[in-house]
């Protein structure tokens, strides 16, 4: 409503109504098609992919053909098998979206729905597995095609590759397209599909065609400059990239969908999907390797094109850019590249490994390559080595910001691609806004994403698939979430890096020190800034605020998961260095000698020297010495034994304990300034120690990385602090984080309001409003069904309470929301009608079904859970998911 507010007026004048009346039953699925067809879901693929009937029937119209013979021919030229493997559990579990599909189907008959069903043989658990293929009978009721038994559950691997391997089957023609439920087609697009499909039968060498490559058309560039940058990103690669790639190189692989394959050449050569666990991770990359292995030729036509949506959120472009880094490491391992490797000629080679997984080790080499440049750096200017013999080295400051300079040029491709698509002003107001939003810090930040993530996979592996999510990510992420996310790859990288060229700044001597470090200092800023930049809301007074609260009780933490405790977080976050090999163990060790000899120097310089002969101690430095180490030992003791004392006297003590340590530390360092330099001697030294403790699996290190972790937290917040405080750092981020946005009259305030809402409101009067309202929704739909059940003859099995336990458990939320214990059914009163809804399956309706059409993602309750029912004995028929086998199977 905010994001397409024209497209909103337009719909709420066609539809005559206003926005308090969309959600009447009437108006609601109306409703609910407008809203998906804008955002990345699958409602919005198919309706796309269904353009190819429409052209087909136009075309066949233009060509005097008529209506029967149209309709006989719409099913030998197209067909569009959604492979959606929990279609069937859905079904069982009653849930809203296997209805959703069904409406699809209904809709669209030459739809149809490939699914994996399992039934149960026996209490033991064992079960047999089929794909089955199902659509609409034209007649408001779904009807079974086929169904072939497996010989066990086929998901075994990576989940997207065997979902699209068990559907292969049901493919019908000589050619596939292979789409993403992120996808979205074009009628005037699907009108030329007729022509690409002929660039099959053409051979542009002595290899026949067997993938032809098409160009994307991103469609979630105006939601945010997030989103824009992965936009221009993707839009650089699928146009510029894969045309180079694809010619002179001749060494385009497959990428992703919307590639065509030639179906006959893939089938009888393993398929268009490798799945095998972790190695397969990039499945679609395996099909390229594939093709150019058995001998086949990729096409690029760039005439056709295919709508795609993009990540739109930080954390949702870290996940990817992740997931693509540790697949890339797989890939790097795998038996198809090395084969591959093995037959190319040199200059393809080359173009391979710079195309592919080359780029993931050249962001592992660059950030290497800052790492040594900085402590190189560093170690000369502590030892007093920036000179060669008596003469100083004359440092080329501004040489290095010239080449610098250079990288800039790297754009000029894509405003050429800008300027002939969009214009040549257009195209350099673009470039521009890229700069001032903050691209650059972005694009170093995922630098650092992609060498991280590379390099753990080639040390330690561990590869995952990672779900992204596709939504409209408008929502303040909260700081202990956003610590969590980036503290291992880039936080604790940012402050080390920061630190390093702070000391070189201290104790240099050879001048030039910003034309030498501006570069540095750019990639640290990066990776500590980007993450809260591009985080609406970061420098709100009231958000920072709730933040650093929540930051603070996390790092208290002491149960659950990951999510509520740093000590869970910190274990799990740091497990996987018991599974590094002695060699990957080597390199940590050389990093702790780092540490080691930056500490030495420190130590042994005449940074802040102190004589205590001469100027004698007002305290006894021994003394204060004894008290911080006493008041930090007491304080570890409290935290373990703090469920043991009452509130009062932890609160006391905790402050006594926190007051004696800061007094101690700030009357030490103004006694005796010599303690600041051996404290901060002490941090690179305690720094190799706890990396040692975490090779070698000492637990103790633990305590000491607290500490770290407070401090970095510390050094975070303290700017947010100060840009909340001074008010105008919001307004100008949230001007350009939404600027595409903005100059579309989109109204910012409107987007952000739930986010704003969720972190003002204390006295939650407002929710309470509008969850009362949707209980009341809640209500009628319920005794709707239950109507319905009667009618069906179930009545008998109904109890006589006219409460429902379902909407009285939601009702619960209102009045009692502390309450954790489940509703207790009211005792019965005097019979008024029916009261407890049993489900066709002889199931208590207390879940999903009372719901009825709402969508289960929205609802922000979580309804008491019910026993599954027990599987039937095999040669019975499953309760209320049942599709009965035609004795001649029905035509396509």
């Amino acid at each position: 409503q905010t994001l397409f507010r024209a497209d909103w007026n337009n719909f709420l004048e066609r539809m005559k109504i206003q926005d308090d009346e969309i959600w009447g039953k009437k108006n609601l699925g109306e409703t609910r098609t407008w809203a998906s067809l804008r955002a990345q879901t699958l409602s919005r693929t198919v309706h796309g992919m269904m353009y190819y009937e429409k052209a087909l029937r136009l075309l066949a119209n233009l060509e005097r053909l008529d209506e029967n013979t149209t309709n006989d021919l719409m099913g030998e030229k197209f067909g569009y098998i959604v492979s959606c493997q929990v279609y069937g559990n859905m079904k069982k579990n009653q849930d809203s979206k296997a209805e959703d599909i069904e409406n699809l189907m209904h809709r669209f008959p030459h739809l149809r729905i490939a699914y994996i069903d399992s039934i149960r043989l026996n209490r033991a658990g064992a079960a047999v597995f089929y794909s089955v293929l199902v659509k609409s009978d034209g007649k408001g009721k779904i009807q079974e095609v086929y169904r072939v038994r497996l010989p066990g559950n086929p998901v075994i691997g990576e989940g997207k590759p065997e979902n699209q391997n068990h559907a292969m089957i049901f493919s019908r023609g000589e050619f596939v397209q292979t789409i993403d439920m992120n996808q979205e087609g074009y009628f005037e697009e699907a009108l030329k599909m007729r022509n690409a499909l002929q660039e099959f039968a053409k051979r542009d060498g002595p290899l026949p065609t067997t993938i032809l490559g098409l160009r994307e058309h991103i469609f979630t560039g105006s939601v945010s400059s997030l989103a824009n940058y992965m936009a221009l990103q993707e839009t650089s690669f699928v146009t510029l990239g894969q045309r180079v790639l694809t010619k002179p190189l001749c060494i385009r692989l497959h990428y992703g969908h919307p590639d065509v394959f030639d179906k006959l050449f893939f089938i009888t050569r393993g398929g268009i999907s490798k799945s095998s666990k972790g190695i397969n991770l990039s499945e679609d990359i395996f099909a390229g390797y594939n093709n150019a292995i058995r001998g086949g030729q990729v096409g690029f036509k760039e005439y056709l094109q295919v709508g795609k949506g993009r990540d739109v959120g930080m954390s949702q472009i870290y996940k990817f850019e992740a997931k693509l880094s540790q697949g890339a490491g797989e890939q790097s391992l795998s038996r198809d590249v090395y084969r591959l490797c093995h037959r190319l000629d040199f200059y393809r080679l080359l173009s391979m490994y710079f195309g592919g997984i080359g780029h993931y080790f050249s962001n592992v080499l660059t950030i290497l390559t800052i790492y040594i440049v900085i402590y190189l750096m560093a170690i000369l200017a502590l030892f007093d080595l920036e000179k060669i013999g008596d003469r100083l080295i004359t440092p080329m400051g501004t040489i290095q910001m010239l080449l610098g300079g250079l990288g800039l040029l790297q754009t000029i491709p894509l405003f050429a691609t800008l300027g002939v698509e969009r214009g040549w002003w257009d195209s350099l107001r673009e470039i521009f806004y890229v700069f001032i939003t903050g691209g650059p810090l972005h694009f170093m930040f995922h630098i650092q994403t992609k060498a991280h993530y590379m390099s753990q996979t080639i040390l330690v592996g561990g590869a995952k698939y990672r779900a992204t999510g596709r939504g409209f990510v408008t929502q303040h992420t909260e700081m202990d979430e956003q610590f969590r996310f980036f503290a291992s790859s880039h936080l604790y990288l940012g402050v080390e890096i920061g630190t390093a060229l702070i000391l070189m700044g201290i104790f240099t001597d050879a001048g030039q020190y910003f034309g030498r470090t501006w570069s540095m200092w750019l990639a640290s800023i990066s990776f500590l800034a980007s993450p809260f930049w591009f985080n609406p809301l970061t420098f709100d007074w009231s958000v920072v605020t709730s933040d650093y609260g929540k930051y603070i009780r996390w790092m208290c933490g002491s149960g659950g998961n990951a999510s509520k405790s740093w000590d869970i977080w910190w274990t799990e976050e740091n497990a996987y260095y018991k599974k590094l090999s002695l060699p990957s163990k080597m390199i940590s060790v050389l990093k702790a000698t780092l540490y080691v000899i930056m500490a030495i120097g420190i130590w042994g310089s005449d940074l802040w020297s102190f004589d205590s002969l001469l100027n004698k101690p007002t305290i006894a430095i021994n003394l204060l010495v004894i008290v911080i180490v006493a008041a930090f030992i007491i304080g570890r003791i409290l935290a373990a034994t703090e469920r043991i004392l009452s509130y009062p006297l932890r609160r006391t003590l905790g402050l006594l304990i926190a007051f004696s340590l800061i007094a101690g530390i700030i009357i030490l360092i103004s006694e005796d300034s010599n303690y600041l330099r051996k404290a901060l001697a002490a941090y690179y030294g305690v720094g190799a120690i706890c990396l040692i403790g975490l090779l070698t699996g000492v637990k103790a290190v633990k305590n000491l990385y607290f500490i770290h972790d407070l401090v970095c937290g510390h050094i975070i917040f303290v700017p947010l602090f100060i840009f909340a405080a001074l008010q105008v750092p919001s307004y100008i981020q949230t001007w350009l984080l939404y600027k595409n946005a903005l100059s579309s009259d989109v109204v910012i305030s409107d987007i952000l309001k739930y986010a704003q809402k969720s972190q003002n409101s204390s006295s939650g009067k407002e929710g309470d409003e509008d969850l009362a309202a949707q209980v009341a929704e809640l209500r009628k739909i319920v005794q709707k069904q239950e109507q319905m059940l009667m009618n069906n003859g179930v009545a008998s099995n109904l109890s006589t309470d006219d409460r429902n336990a379902s909407t009285d458990a939601i009702m619960g939320l209102i009045s009692e929301p502390a309450q954790a214990a489940p509703v207790m059914p009211r005792a019965p009163e005097v019979p008024r009608g029916p009261a407890r809804a049993m489900s066709m399956s002889g199931l208590d309706v207390w879940g999903d079904m009372a719901l009825g059409d709402a969508d289960e993602d929205s609802s922000p309750y979580s309804l008491q859970q019910i026993e599954p029912p027990r599987a039937p004995q095999m040669g019975h028929a499953v309760q209320g998911f049942h599709f009965e086998s035609p004795s001649t199977m029905p035509p396509r």
